[in-house]
């Protein structure tokens, strides 16, 4: 019987300090009208009084915040939040409206598919682009011409960017890339001599997924076209079949070369097998169908 009447005293003496806890908390005007917001008995209130806190704490915190750089919370972009439950509180971990913002910026990021292309492509944006160079305005003039007719029935033409090294080349296509993926449009960006390479690691595993789904691509970059090592093989197996499929079916395809049409048909037709122009010169005829052919001669921007 002791031992019972010591149970209950304990237990008084527990539920009289839950409730001490609560009231202190409740001094708070602020607090007491955010708990009073929760339309919850404040016997189930004051069990879960820390919590309580915790939660208002954070809710302060994002009433001055100016972004997620400035997040205090314990969980960067999130608030602890409570919910009503039956007779008891839950707490869950809600992200704020500039995680929201941040998420709903970069879902489009989804539709871009990366070979070997730094990730940071993915954020490139036409805001970014360097316009302090004239060299750049007839590839920027030809970017918004194609956005604007992309929706139309026959596809526009892609483009075949060459020049010097370090220009910004690919960053350029990946920014309209970019802007194609906020329309749910699908693409990939492939730096080709490295794709070759694991292609040809790839025969007996995923070689044919791998090729279809590059040739099929609604929208297609092969980057660095000319800085592989050719081989028949790469040109006539490889090259060839993805620009005649994309030919056939009018799939808008982007190069990037530091070779000219004319020094890439050279580099196409010259192997360790011999010297073929007539297929170096087929090749060179479907790129001239799928794009047009500008120039970028401008300062190296990775230095």
């Amino acid at each position: 019987m002791q031992a019972v009447k010591e149970y209950m005293n304990l237990k008084t003496t527990d539920q009289d300090q839950l409730k001490r806890s609560f009231i202190d908390a409740c001094q708070d005007p602020n607090f007491k009208s955010f708990v009073q917001s929760l339309n919850i008995d404040e016997k189930i209130l004051m069990r879960y009084t820390s919590l309580l806190e915790e939660a208002f704490g954070e809710l302060e915190h994002c009433q001055n915040c100016k972004g997620l750089a400035m997040c205090q919370n314990k969980v960067p972009g999130y608030l602890f939040t409570p919910q009503k439950a039956k007779n008891a509180l839950s707490f869950s971990y809600d992200a704020c409206h500039y995680e929201v913002e941040k998420n709903h910026a970069h879902s489009y990021q989804k539709y871009i598919d990366l070979y070997d292309i730094p990730e940071e492509m993915k954020d490139a944006s036409f805001k970014d682009l360097y316009r302090d160079d004239k060299k750049r305005l007839p590839i920027i003039k030809y970017f918004k011409t194609f956005l604007d007719t992309y929706d139309q029935e026959e596809k526009p033409k892609g483009l075949y960017l060459h020049g010097s090294f370090g220009s910004g080349k690919t960053y350029m296509i990946a920014a309209l890339l970019n802007e194609l993926a906020k329309r749910n449009i699908s693409s990939a960006m492939v730096y080709f001599p490295e794709f070759l390479r694991h292609l040809k690691s790839s025969f007996h595993e995923d070689y044919e997924e791998k090729f279809n789904y590059i040739r099929k691509v609604p929208v297609l970059l092969l980057d660095d076209v000319g800085a592989e090592n050719l081989t028949p093989w790469s040109r006539d197996e490889i090259l060839g079949p993805i620009l005649q499929y994309r030919m056939d079916h009018h799939l808008p395809t982007f190069f990037t070369s530091n070779l000219t049409l004319e020094e890439l048909e050279t580099h196409l037709g010259n192997t360790a097998s011999g010297v073929d122009k007539v297929k170096a010169r087929r090749i060179i005829e479907r790129i001239k169908q799928l794009t047009c052919d500008l120039e970028l001669v401008s300062a190296n921007r990775r230095v």
